[in-house]
């Protein structure tokens, strides 16, 4: 799942480079932590956050196919 986020993010991107992803799972649920670049911030967030629901939903559903939950944190 630290793969599809990674790909998704660095294809909106336009500093590929400075993705960074990282991921832990506590309890049966899967944590995801995205770090991009500050003036790339709005690009993974979309307008009303549309993107970033729209990456959480293929986490979700990713996740579900192992019997888990997932969340995607977007972090500053």
């Amino acid at each position: 799942m630290k793969e599809l986020v990674a790909h998704i993010s660095a294809s909106l991107v336009d500093s590929p480079d400075q993705v960074q992803v990282s991921q832990s799972e506590v309890d049966g649920t899967i944590t995801v932590e995205l770090t991009v670049a500050q003036e790339d911030l709005g690009k993974v967030i979309g307008k009303q956050g549309r993107t970033a629901k729209a990456m959480r939903t293929l986490l979700s559903a990713s996740a579900a196919r192992d019997g888990k939950k997932s969340r995607l944190d977007i972090l500053e």
